[in-house]
């Protein structure tokens, strides 16, 4: 076999490196969000590193950039809870935002590709007045979802993802012992920011993760968003499917965050709204 010459090693080591230092590392990922949300509070896309072919979607519905929630949004609010996966260069958050009369549950998820951002997938929900919940529990960080992982807890980014996909096979069935989602004794989970199950809930008929009473979702759909390894959080988009609940031919469409570590599911964040049933979320899923 013929030897290459030093030089190129040399050279072909360099060109590896110089490859891998185009990557986003962690804080440039979690950059990227408080650069993007502070474009949309100025209504500004061109204060944006984007890619020549950036893609840019709202509620699964492709957009121009610019529209939507960018031409309303006034202003932010107080919560963020980022889900960093620098693996696959992706920078994902659950962000309030506000609109004049309303409070937006924003989910955003930026694909970046040589510093730049190449994808823009979000979701919307507003909270109104009128609306019949209202966020109780998102005045303050979550409980445990930014903490770090405990030494010695953390999992593969292959077991993190199935521990996660154990909570929609419960949704699936009905039953979330069946399906042996993997709950922590003090796990909790959290939607549209009302405390909805589990250990700290603030009112006093809130069920247990276990003892719940959930309603068969047999046309569930989940795909993986993004993977935090570092902070041990999988966050999935799912599409719920009908279950004849949320209006005719209406499914809910999430984002929904899982704390993962030591083999259990430590806490749950799911920012959500009603779409039509057959919404596709029209991303890879990121294994």
């Amino acid at each position: 076999m013929k030897r290459l010459p030093a030089a190129f090693l040399v050279l072909a080591a360099m060109t590896a490196s110089g490859a891998q230092a185009a990557d986003c590392d962690r804080a440039c990922l979690k950059g990227m969000i408080t650069t993007y949300v502070d474009a949309m509070v100025a209504h500004d896309p061109s204060r944006l590193p984007l890619a020549a072919s950036a893609r840019f979607t709202e509620d699964s519905k492709d957009l121009k950039l610019g529209d939507g929630l960018w031409k309303t949004v006034t202003g932010k609010g107080d919560f963020r809870q980022d889900y960093i996966d620098v693996e696959k260069q992706i920078a994902a958050s659950h962000v309030m935002l506000l609109e004049e009369n309303a409070q937006i549950l924003y989910s955003v998820v930026l694909r970046v590709g040589n510093g730049k951002i190449t994808g823009i997938e979000t979701l919307v929900d507003r909270i109104t007045p009128n609306s019949r919940f209202k966020p109780d529990s998102l005045e303050k960080p979550l409980p445990g979802m930014s903490a770090p992982v405990p030494a010695g807890k953390r999992m593969l980014r292959a077991e993190m993802i199935r521990a996660a996909l154990r909570y929609p096979e419960g949704l699936r069935i009905g039953n979330f012992t069946q399906a042996k989602t993997p709950f922590a004794k003090e796990a909790y989970r959290v939607e549209n920011g009302t405390f909805i199950a589990g250990e700290g809930c603030p009112r006093a008929n809130c069920p247990g993760m276990f003892t719940q009473k959930i309603m068969l979702h047999p046309d569930v759909k989940p795909s993986v968003a993004a993977v935090d390894e570092d902070a041990g959080i999988v966050l999935l988009w799912m599409n719920f499917g009908d279950t004849h609940s949320y209006g005719p031919g209406n499914a809910l469409v999430t984002f929904e965050a899982f704390k993962v570590w030591g083999g259990e599911i430590h806490a749950i964040n799911a920012f959500f709204r009603i779409l039509p049933k057959d919404t596709q979320r029209g991303w890879p899923s990121t294994e």
